[in-house]
């Protein structure tokens, strides 16, 4: 018995529905945000009147962001960021502004920052304001189970300020992941007291 030949209409009006099933079931896209807080140690190179490098300071700061639109360690980034650092501990400066990432390579890439910041010096002048650019590249990959991401590696920094002093900074600098610095501590506190409950053995 011949079997009966299907008509192209009987064919056309299932695939729609094939292909709002397929999506129904498919795994959604993760683009949840990835923060990342380091401390950074250098020396920073610093001026007056535009003068580049006149003294030569340490340098020891807190740098925070927030990147959005990844999903994966090839995806770009962009997201605020917050900073607090100090020259040789005479001067205080708090600023913020933009990064981006860029995923030249999965797990070492480049993230480009600028954005602004208030100085005040023990020197005579008031706050000032001023103008910042910076250059991280490190190990900062994509966590997927969580929303924050360990960070670590090289950032140079260009500070030009806009006061009175036309004071001017070169930073270089090292960045070390916070969660790197706090992992020893957690671990002596657990140690000091016994251990934690889950490797304590059965009875």
């Amino acid at each position: 018995m011949p079997l009966p030949r299907l008509r192209a209409r009987h064919i056309r009006w299932p695939l729609p529905l094939l292909g709002l099933a397929t999506l129904a079931l498919a795994p959604p896209l993760r683009a949840e945000p990835q923060a990342s807080v380091g401390l950074t140690l250098g020396a920073a190179g610093e001026g007056y009147d535009r003068h580049l490098w006149k003294r030569t300071a340490f340098h020891l700061g807190l740098h925070g962001d927030v990147l959005f639109g990844r999903s994966n360690t090839s995806d770009f980034g962009v997201g605020p960021y917050a900073e607090i650092l100090t020259h040789a501990f005479d001067e205080v400066q708090v600023g913020g502004g933009v990064s981006v990432l860029l995923p030249v390579l999965d797990a070492f890439p480049l993230v480009l920052s600028t954005g602004a910041y208030a100085r005040k010096g023990s020197d005579r002048f008031h706050v000032e304001p001023g103008l910042a650019g910076e250059l991280f590249w490190g190990s900062r990959s994509y966590n997927f189970h969580s929303g924050y991401v360990l960070s670590g590696g090289l950032l140079a920094q260009m500070r030009y300020g806009l006061g009175p002093s036309r004071e001017t900074s070169l930073v270089l600098a090292a960045q070390i992941d916070l969660g790197v610095l706090v992992l020893p501590v957690l671990f002596l506190i657990t140690a000091a007291r016994g251990g934690s409950a889950e490797a304590a053995p059965r009875r």
